[in-house]
């Protein structure tokens, strides 16, 4: 489920669609949630489909830990690659936005953390990094885990209509991780040695 204040939205001809914001979504704000309307392939499932299908399903899914693809239902799989990203995913199945974001401005991910199975070439951004690798949540995730933790210190201050969808077990670790009574999951969960 992708935050209500978001829109896909035509960005450019070597990137297609995006997801853009359309009002102000603070550092903290939880802009994506797993739901039960996501569509989990497992791996079984996967290598049953034929190449086309898997192709598509390798374009617009992501891979999770357990090597299952998850098909976003909503325009959450419009969402694009940024070395840059304000958003990150963690390990309680939600992303999280890791600096504020303004209306207009494009909601992106770091695909170096949905395990894809290939390294990929994204536009060039002006950054040290240049490709996107299949062990990249591996070299990365000690940064990542960084930006995840200010952003999870700033999210009881701010407005979660996302909140209602979190299982309330998740939600319960939160507020003790909020409260300095236990530890933040690390991203690095989410790594598929497959």
């Amino acid at each position: 489920m992708m935050h209500p204040s978001t829109s896909v939205q035509f960005i450019a001809d070597d990137l297609g669609h995006g997801v853009v914001a359309t009002a102000f979504i603070p550092k903290g704000t939880i802009t994506w949630v797993q739901d039960p309307l996501d569509r989990v392939f497992s791996p079984a499932e996967i290598h049953q489909l034929t190449p086309s299908v898997q192709a598509l399903l390798e374009y617009y899914a992501f891979r999770n830990a357990r090597g299952e693809m998850v098909l976003c239902w909503d325009h959450a799989r419009y969402v694009n690659h940024s070395f840059r990203s304000n958003c990150l995913s963690t390990a309680y199945d939600f992303e999280i936005a890791v600096r504020d974001i303004h209306p207009g401005e494009q909601l992106t991910d770091d695909y170096g953390y949905l395990n894809l199975s290939m390294p990929w070439r994204p536009s060039d951004e002006g950054t040290r990094r240049k490709w996107v690798r299949p062990d990249d949540l591996l070299r990365y995730a000690q940064g990542w885990d960084r930006s995840l933790g200010e952003a999870l210190r700033s999210s009881s201050a701010v407005a979660q209509p996302l909140l209602e969808w979190l299982p309330a077990e998740t939600c319960a670790e939160l507020q003790r991780i909020q409260a300095g009574e236990a530890s933040m999951r690390s991203i690095r969960e989410l790594y598929f040695a497959g």
